[in-house]
C-alpha cells in the first residue's frame, strides 16, 4: 500500500455522496398531482408578474409612467391582456401548412414547463404526514434531461417559421436555429464543468456539493458564459434576432394571433424562469439560503428555502429585464462572433482547467480550489476584455462613417449584404469589355450612333 493513499474501497467520491435518490418515487398519487399543479401554477404566475414588472421597470428607466389602467397602480395589466388576447379573432393565412402551424405553439410551450420537473424548490418537508422533497421528480442525468427538453423547443420556433408559408417568418426560424446551435454548445459546455465538479448530473446532487461554497465562485467563468448563452437561448433582448421587428416584421410568429400568439408570449417567459431557475441550480446554491442568513440554525431547513430560491429567480429575471432595457440589438455576425470565437473556446479552455482540479482534488489537495478561483476570475476579465474590444472597433468603424470607398463591397467586411442598385449599375458599366455590347465601343454602339443621328 502507498503511504498516504487509502485504498480505492476506502475513498469516498462525491458521486457516491451525492446521487442518492432514494427519496424520490415513493409520493402517493395525490402528492405527486399536487406537486405537478403548484409547479404549473407557479410558472404561470410568475409569467403573469413577469410581464407587469418588466413594463413597470422599463417604464421607470425610460422615464415614463408604463401600466396605470387596469387595477391599482396598473397590477392587472397582465390578466387584461391575456383576456384582449383570449377574444381576439385567430386569423389564420391561407397559404400555412395547417397541422403544423397549429402544433407549433404547443411544441413550444410544453417542453418549457416539463423542464421544471426535475428542479428543486427546497429539502425535505412534511406534508400531511408524508416526508417528501420539494421537487417532483429527479434523475441521475437531470441536467441533461433539462438540456434535452428545451432544446424540443426550440423546433415550436422553427416549425412556427416554416408553417407559416411566408418569407419572414422563415427567416425567423432559421435565425433560430443558427442561435440554438451556436450557443447550446456553449451552454453544454458550461454544464460540463459543474459536472467535474460536483461528481454528479443530479439536480439535487448538485444543490447538496455545494453545501461548502457555491459554484459562482469556484466556476466564475462558467457562470458568466451561462449567464450569456442563456439569454441567447430565450431569444431575448439584445439576442432577440429570430423576432427583430426591425427587420423581420415580428419574426417567426408574424403570421399568429390570438391565443395561438399568446402560447409563445408565455413560453418565452416560462423559458426565461426555467433557464433563470437551473442557473440557480447549478451556481447560485439552489434553494440554499445566501450568507448571513446561512448562519441562522433553520434558514435550510423546512419552508423557508422555497421563498431563498424564488428570490434568486427574480433577480436573474431583473437582469433579463435590465439587458432589455438598456442594450441595443446584435448585429448578427457580432451575435455569431461572440458566440463561435469568444464563449466556445473560453468555455473549453475553462473545461480542461476544472478537470485537472478535479484530478488534483481526488489525489487529496484541497489547494487547488484557491488557484481554480484565480484562473476563474483572470479567465473573465480576458473575456470581458475581449468583448469590449470587438465592439469598441465596431463602433469605431461606425463613428468613422461617410460612404464606402468606390470599388469596396460591403461583403469585404466578412457580412454577406446584396449590393446596393447603385453599385449594381456601376459595377455593370465597369464591367463591360470596350469591344463589346458596351456603350461608347464595339459595332453595336455605332449602329446606335448612326441611327440617332439620323
Amino acid at each position: 500500500m502507498v503511504v498516504g493513499k487509502a485504498p480505492d474501497s476506502v475513498r469516498v467520491h462525491a458521486a457516491d455522496k451525492f446521487t442518492d435518490l432514494s427519496d424520490f418515487g415513493r409520493d402517493p398519487w395525490w402528492l405527486i398531482l399536487a406537486k405537478a399543479i403548484i409547479i404549473f401554477a407557479f410558472l404561470v404566475l410568475t409569467v403573469l408578474v413577469a410581464i407587469l414588472i418588466e413594463r413597470k421597470i422599463m417604464a421607470y428607466m425610460q422615464n415614463r409612467v408604463g401600466p396605470n389602467r387596469w387595477g391599482p397602480w396598473g397590477s392587472l395589466q397582465s390578466l387584461a391582456d391575456g383576456i384582449k388576447l383570449a377574444l381576439k379573432e385567430g386569423i389564420v393565412p391561407a397559404m400555412v401548412d395547417r397541422p403544423v402551424y397549429f402544433l407549433a405553439p404547443v411544441i413550444a410551450v410544453v417542453p418549457a414547463i416539463m423542464a421544471f420537473a426535475v428542479i428543486p424548490f427546497g429539502p425535505e418537508v412534511s406534508v400531511f404526514g408524508h416526508h417528501t422533497p420539494l421537487q417532483l421528480t429527479d434523475l441521475p442525468v437531470a441536467v441533461l434531461y433539462i438540456l434535452a427538453v428545451t432544446s424540443v423547443g426550440v423546433y415550436g420556433i422553427v416549425l412556427a417559421g416554416w408553417s407559416s408559408g411566408s418569407t419572414y417568418p422563415l427567416l425567423g426560424g432559421l435565425r433560430s436555429t443558427a442561435q440554438v446551435i451556436s450557443y447550446e454548445i456553449a451552454m453544454g459546455l458550461t454544464f460540463a464543468a459543474v459536472f467535474l465538479a460536483a461528481g454528479t448530473l443530479s439536480t439535487s446532487g448538485i444543490i447538496a456539493a455545494q453545501g461548502r461554497f457555491w459554484y459562482i465562485l469556484l466556476l466564475f467563468p462558467s457562470f458568466v458564459i451561462y449567464l450569456v448563452s442563456m439569454v441567447g437561448e430565450t431569444n431575448r433582448a439584445p439576442f432577440d434576432l429570430p423576432e427583430a421587428e426591425g427587420e423581420l416584421v415580428g419574426g417567426f410568429h408574424t403570421e399568429y394571433s390570438s391565443l395561438r400568439f399568446a402560447m409563445f408570449m408565455l413560453a418565452e417567459y416560462v423559458n426565461m424562469t426555467t433557464v433563470s431557475a437551473l442557473a440557480v441550480t447549478m451556481f447560485l446554491g439552489g434553494w440554499q439560503a445566501p450568507w448571513p442568513l446561512s448562519l441562522w440554525a433553520g434558514a435550510n431547513s423546512g419552508w423557508w428555502p422555497v421563498l431563498w430560491f424564488v428570490i434568486k429567480i427574480w433577480l436573474l429575471l431583473f437582469l433579463f429585464i435590465w439587458l432589455r432595457s438598456t442594450l441595443p440589438r446584435f448585429r448578427y455576425d457580432q451575435f455569431m462572433n461572440l458566440g463561435w470565437k469568444v464563449l466556445i473556446p473560453a468555455a473549453l479552455l475553462w473545461v480542461m482547467l476544472v478537470a485537472a482540479y478535479r484530478a488534483l482534488r481526488e489525489d487529496g489537495r484541497d489547494g487547488a480550489a484557491i488557484v481554480l478561483i484565480v484562473c476563474g476570475i483572470v479567465i473573465a476579465i480576458a473575456v470581458a476584455v475581449a468583448v469590449h474590444r470587438h465592439f469598441s472597433a465596431a463602433r469605431a468603424v461606425v463613428r468613422a462613417g461617410g460612404p464606402a470607398p468606390t470599388g469596396v463591397e460591403p461583403a469585404a467586411g466578412g457580412f454577406p449584404v446584396p449590393p446596393l442598385p447603385e453599385r449594381r449599375a456601376d459595377r455593370a458599366l465597369q464591367g463591360r469589355a470596350p469591344g463589346g455590347d458596351a456603350p461608347g465601343g464595339g459595332p453595336g454602339s455605332e449602329s446606335r450612333k448612326e441611327s440617332s443621328d439620323v
